[in-house]
């Protein structure tokens, strides 16, 4: 059965009340720029703290990544404790996973004391191994939680026709409906006196303060807010002039489908590659998996419909599935060493903080960002800021990934920049999208259903790479720096800031 709704359930099924944009100049303690996980959580728990507070969102509410989630509670990020234990040692190994497990415990807490609805489930994290090579790494992980005292158990064979050599059980962890849960957040926020604008897009800092004075932010549509207290927990940071993030961070995109099919007792994920990622949830009072996987880097790889199409298989293969209501993709920031940025924005601004790079796992490392970006306000010392400060270096291996990252930056300029337009507008059929050369220049047309050419000027506005079509979505992609923007040109997500130039 061929996908009916190419979006997120956890949108889809949510009832979301429209906020109004910013329309005049404001005043505030602290500024909240970005509405997902990580600004709501932070948001709301400086308004419990009595702080005067505004959340700002670019687009609504739950429209960027987490509203797109595979919505995991888990400490459990993949194969990376031992990887951890390499490269920062066993203390601040179990400070990580501590922060995630602290943050863990506060979804569940906040979930029981108001008894919200949401379809939290207690569920074990599993990490499982096909081939013997991914085995041997699995080994390790085992090792490392034995290191750090992580509760798990090892077992041998999975409940769903997959065999493996061996799968690593995160004891205790858990999923939900992420947007039900933030949904009781954003309303209490409200009710504690915040204030909430959509559709308002922060641009820039217009003054560098010492001291404690207060700092003024610029939306696009120019009216400004002043603040004392400034939190960046926008996807990519909105402010990047000192900490030049976007050399930094990488952007990948992963997917989605919901695939009617039987229970499964825990949430699993591989750690073979292509990468399978299994959860269970219910739609419309009916089990069905969440398949997720199929990461590369954003506007880089094969045609994206054949992603959803391998997921797909994966369903009928595994589970029997035939029917397959949902589908959609989302993206992330990785930093160089897998450790989430989040702390001082930069020492130019005064009071300024960040939370970025999640790599996947934002459900915990979100609520954990809150926590700590809460503490930062609110002056307080936590032993997780040094492990997740943002002007970190850690030679091994931030500077092999550094390399790696400017380098394949440098080679898709490259290509994007000497690759010809073979294509003429006559080519162009009805929803494709494809390089053309437009009175004289290279060009990215998509013709839409009524026939109508969207043409646009295919330099990424960011730092100029060439932007890659993207037949799943409809979307142009760069793959230097990860900005996304509509077929005509409007931006999706950053680090660009300004649309593509429309031709026609």
């Amino acid at each position: 059965m061929s996908v009916q709704k190419h979006d997120s359930y956890w949108l889809d099924s949510t009832n979301l009340s429209p906020h109004e944009p910013l329309t005049e100049n404001i005043k505030t303690e602290v500024a909240v720029v970005g509405g997902g996980i990580t600004g709501i959580t932070a948001a709301y728990l400086l308004a419990k703290e009595g702080k005067k507070v505004i959340l700002l969102e670019a687009d609504r509410l739950f429209h960027g990544t987490t509203g797109f989630t595979t919505a995991k509670i888990t400490s459990q990020h993949g194969l990376f404790y031992d990887e951890l234990i390499q490269h920062v040692g066993e203390e601040k190994a179990r400070i990580y996973y501590q922060t995630n497990e602290k943050a863990k415990k506060f979804i569940e807490s906040i979930v029981n004391e108001h008894n919200i609805d949401c379809d939290f489930e207690k569920k074990d994290a599993v990490l499982y191994a096909v081939s013997k090579k991914s085995n041997e790494k699995l080994e390790k992980e085992i090792k490392a939680y034995e290191k750090l005292g992580i509760p798990h158990e090892v077992v041998h064979e999975l409940p769903y026709n997959v065999k493996i050599e061996r799968a690593l059980h995160m004891k205790d962890q858990a999923q939900f409906h992420p947007l039900h849960y933030l949904s009781f957040l954003v309303d209490e926020f409200l009710k504690l006196g915040g204030k909430l604008f959509e559709h308002t897009v922060v641009v820039d800092v217009l003054t560098n303060t010492t001291g404690d004075q207060p700092k003024t932010l610029e939306t696009r549509d120019g009216h400004t807010i002043t603040c004392e207290h400034l939190l960046s927990c926008s996807h990519f940071p909105f402010y990047d002039r000192e900490n030049l993030f976007f050399s930094r961070l990488h952007a990948e995109r992963s997917y989605i489908v919901a695939a009617k099919g039987k229970d499964v007792p825990g949430m699993y994920i591989n750690v073979d590659s292509p990468s399978r990622s299994v959860r269970s949830v219910k739609i419309k009072g009916e089990t069905h998996l969440l398949l997720g996987g199929e990461g590369h880097k954003t506007g880089q790889g094969k045609s994206t419909i054949e992603h959803f199409q391998a997921l797909e298989a994966f369903g009928r293969d595994v589970f029997g599935s035939e029917e397959f209501p949902f589908e959609w993709s989302t993206q992330d920031l990785y930093t160089l060493d897998k450790i989430p940025y989040i702390g001082v924005l930069t020492g130019n601004i005064t009071n300024s903080y960040v939370a970025t790079g999640y790599r996947k796992w934002g459900m915990t490392s979100g609520t954990a960002a809150g926590l700590i970006l809460r503490d930062y306000v609110l002056g307080h010392e936590t032993e997780e800021m040094d492990l997740y400060q943002p002007d970190r270096f850690i030679a091994d291996p931030s500077v092999k990934q550094l390399l790696k990252h400017n380098s394949d930056v440098a080679g898709h300029f490259l290509a994007g920049k000497i690759t010809p337009s073979e294509k003429k507008l006559e080519d162009v059929q009805v929803g494709e999208g494809i390089h053309v050369v437009y009175d004289g220049l290279k060009s990215g047309a998509y013709r839409d259903d009524d026939g109508k050419l969207h043409i646009v000027d295919t330099t990424c506005k960011h730092m100029g790479c060439e932007v890659a079509w993207n037949s799943g979505e409809l979307t142009w992609d760069c793959p230097c720096h990860g900005s996304r923007y509509n077929f005509d040109g409007t931006v999706i997500e950053g680090p660009a800031k300004e649309p593509l130039d429309k031709l026609y």
